[in-house]
């Protein structure tokens, strides 16, 4: 990649890695970013080990690890009594899982970038693409040998390599908030509260020092698709009134919180045209439920920089990058819609035998409970 010239549009999480995995190559790397400053909402992140090979692969895995001790088990919990149901296993065969802090792993990776001289430009909002030029909101054209739409679910890039798909209300909201850790909580893992229509996920950040909170409930109708939308403590707590005392006991502390619907939408068709390359959610825009949103955009960053630096022909390395990316990440995305419903199954005879089920392979055959994610954690993206 040494002298190839790079444009990325976006300076999120997928954006800032493509632009440390290709600047790591050689290649002459400009970000623009729409934001006056490089920010990110206080909010958790998993990062499994598909996506923390990529962190490695950019030097700044000990940096995370610094932040965030790393992880053991997901504990799935009844709802209203918080029994264990079961506790699958994270870190298996030495490979690292963390929760980490959005903020932390933006400014970790907009560090690394400025260290391999990536030129980052804020307040350059991109509005559309003109033949091979991105047009910005102040009328300046810009241009690169590549240019890699990192600009996220509302992609300008995407837009420009196909109609963007109309997305479909899922009919679940989620809420989100973090609160500080305070003596005696001793939360060390992730614990999913299940129940019917609902599911309450929480976790630690900054070493314990923050809690994570992200609760999901089916709801008929909403409208606004964003992740700032204000949300009202009070009601979020009426809301999981029924949940254990545990889990009441993390609602009350909530002080301030945000909710947003949770929209399907459609994997991309065309991921690149030559010129333009799409990664993270401008391709595959992915439900929370299986934590892999930031995890597929670092195997992208990774793998687009490994397939361009492998091929001088561009058409034909951005060609392959498609055909590795795409059909695993829809899988992903699929999967991931697929887990609500494990989450949040009604009560009766088929909630009774699930749960019954779960306990039994916990407590006698815990790998297979860790087997079923396995193509997903198993992955290396920094291996030929």
């Amino acid at each position: 990649m040494i002298g190839r010239d790079v444009l990325v549009v976006g300076a999120g999480i997928g954006g800032l890695a493509t632009a440390c995995c290709l600047a790591q190559r050689g290649a002459r790397v400009r970000v623009l970013e729409q934001a006056k400053e490089i920010r990110a909402f206080g909010a958790g992140l998993q990062i499994s080990p598909n996506g923390m090979a990529t962190l490695a692969g950019l030097g700044v895995a000990d940096q995370i690890a610094a932040l965030s001790p790393r992880a053991e088990a997901v504990y799935l919990r009844d709802f209203r009594k918080g029994a264990v149901v079961a506790r699958v296993p994270l870190s298996r065969q030495g490979r690292p899982y963390h929760y980490v802090h959005r903020a932390d792993l933006v400014e970790i990776l907009a560090n690394r970038a400025r260290d391999l001289g990536v030129e980052i430009t804020l307040g350059a909002a991109v509005t559309g693409v003109e033949g091979g030029d991105v047009i910005l909101a102040n009328g300046q054209r810009d241009s690169a040998d590549v240019i890699v739409g990192a600009d996220g679910l509302h992609s300008r890039i995407r837009t420009h390599l196909e109609p963007l798909g109309h997305p479909f209300f899922t009919g679940q909201i989620a809420w989100r908030a973090v609160i500080d850790a305070q003596d005696g909580d001793n939360l060390r893992d992730v614990q999913v509260f299940m129940g019917p229509a609902r599911h309450m996920v929480i976790y630690p950040l900054r070493g314990g020092r923050l809690i994570n909170i992200v609760a999901v409930e089916e709801q008929d109708q909403w409208v606004k698709e964003s992740w700032s939308e204000p949300g009202d403590p009070a009601q979020l707590v009426a809301r999981f009134g029924d949940f254990s005392k545990e889990a009441r006991a993390y609602l009350g502390r909530v002080a301030e919180c945000y909710q947003w619907g949770l929209f399907r939408h459609p994997v991309a068709r065309v991921w690149h045209n030559g010129q333009l390359a799409l990664v993270g959610d401008a391709a595959h825009p992915t439900l929370p439920f299986l934590a892999q949103g930031a995890n597929m955009a670092l195997e992208d960053a990774w793998i687009l920089a490994a397939c361009l630096a492998d091929n001088p022909n561009q058409s034909e390395a951005l060609s392959r990058y498609e055909a590795m990316r795409r059909p695993r990440c829809a899988r992903i995305v699929q999967a991931a819609s697929d887990n609500a419903e494990h989450y949040h199954m009604r009560p009766g005879l088929l909630r009774v035998a699930a749960h019954t089920g779960l306990r039994l392979i916990s407590r006698h055959a815990p790998h297979m409970l860790t087997q079923r994610f396995e193509w997903i954690y198993g992955f290396d993206p920094t291996r030929p």
